[in-house]
């Protein structure tokens, strides 16, 4: 659990508005990413059954005041029914993180994974742009949740935000560069999402070469695997396994997993029987930190439910357009103009064009891992 956050809040009271502000109004996540999304798949496939739950359920959610932390100075949000999240994958080395991850115990955490999903007007398909935690940008000043004020720097890591201001300067940071405002954030760390693959019954996934990588515990012949949670959990932190050792073929990797993923959420068969269902309901809502407009078990159901049309044949996956740093190869820089043409495909809700992202360096390792 991140320092800034919170235990979720209560059950909202009478005529309390819970839902996304660019919904329209109406009646009544290294690829952590789909923790995220399977922790609001979950909620869907339960439906009605989880309301017998929610008092639980809401008190394992953990949320942070993005809103008010990061106060007018944002972009604007534009009410036209799509919406944009921020999901960030937390790498903290300490607590129950220290064996699934190695490093040090110093109880410091990064966005071990950045994934910027726009959500498009009528909610029948997503884009899923993956932002490289080694890209060097400028980040603006911004405040934690302690109240310190952290001066903007230049040429720094992309996850130093993270590291530095927690989640609000993450999410600071990325609107600086995209120019887009983040509707919401959620935000998994590498315990939570080993154990919803376990309660999920693993993934199912196909590999087209062999993938070894001692440092992420993975060793995966090539063939058809249902993944258990240290295997994906290892897969999609895996980068010296396969490709160029890169952290843009582990995104490709991780990108290819959560497809899988997406894919196998339809499928579990939660309805007969109630303890399924209740393990996977409180492990993913166990799993992520939120934003507190995402804070409560009927928003997240809210949220669920404009997501749940969505499958992996509807979703636009990229890479933000980068470079690799001439005077370090172990860094990438933006591609401004490239990126400019994915900001601006995002902002006025129309698809990334093709020429956004060709050219532009990758990381070697598409199509080593495919759907079953």
């Amino acid at each position: 659990m991140s320092a800034e956050s919170t235990p979720g809040p209560g059950i909202p009271g009478p005529g309390t508005n819970a839902t996304s502000h660019r919904r329209p109004r109406r009646a009544g996540r290294r690829a952590l990413l789909v923790t995220a999304w399977t922790a609001a798949g979950i909620l869907v496939l339960g439906g009605a059954g989880v309301g017998y739950l929610y008092f639980k359920l809401n008190g394992n959610l953990k949320t942070v005041d993005i809103n008010q932390m990061l106060g007018t100075d944002r972009p604007t949000r534009v009410d036209d029914g799509s919406e944009n999240i921020l999901v960030l994958g937390s790498d903290t080395r300490s607590g129950a993180n220290k064996k699934l991850g190695g490093g040090a115990d110093d109880g410091s955490a990064r966005s071990d994974t950045a994934m910027i999903i726009h959500i498009y007007k009528g909610h029948k398909k997503a884009a899923v742009v993956s932002v490289p935690r080694d890209t060097l940008i400028d980040r603006p000043s911004c405040t934690d949740a302690r109240g310190t004020t952290h001066s903007a720097a230049t040429g720094v890591m992309f996850n130093s935000a993270y590291s530095t201001g927690g989640a609000a300067c993450a999410v600071k940071t990325v609107e600086s560069m995209t120019g887009i405002r983040m509707d919401h954030y959620l935000e998994v760390d590498f315990s939570g999402f080993q154990k919803l693959i376990d309660e999920l019954g693993g993934v199912r996934v196909s590999t087209t070469k062999a993938i070894d990588d001692r440092e992420s515990h993975l060793d995966l012949k090539a063939g058809t695997h249902t993944l258990n949670g240290k295997q994906a959990l290892g897969l999609v932190r895996t980068r010296h396994g396969v490709g160029d050792g890169s952290d843009l073929g582990r995104i490709q990797l991780q990108q290819a997993f959560v497809k899988a993923l997406v894919d196998q959420i339809k499928q579990v068969g939660v309805f007969t029987s109630p303890k399924k269902l209740y393990d996977l309901a409180d492990t993913a809502t166990k799993a992520v930190t939120t934003d507190s407009d995402l804070g409560s078990v009927n928003s997240l159901i809210d949220f669920a439910n404009g997501l749940k049309s969505i499958d992996s044949k509807n979703m636009r996956m990229a890479t933000m357009p980068v470079e690799y740093d001439p005077s370090n190869p172990n860094r990438v820089i933006v591609a401004k103009a490239k990126a400019k043409l994915v900001w601006n495909a995002l902002k006025n809700d129309r698809p990334i064009p093709a020429s956004a992202t060709k050219g532009t360096a990758t990381g070697q390792a598409k199509g080593v891992v495919t759907s079953s």
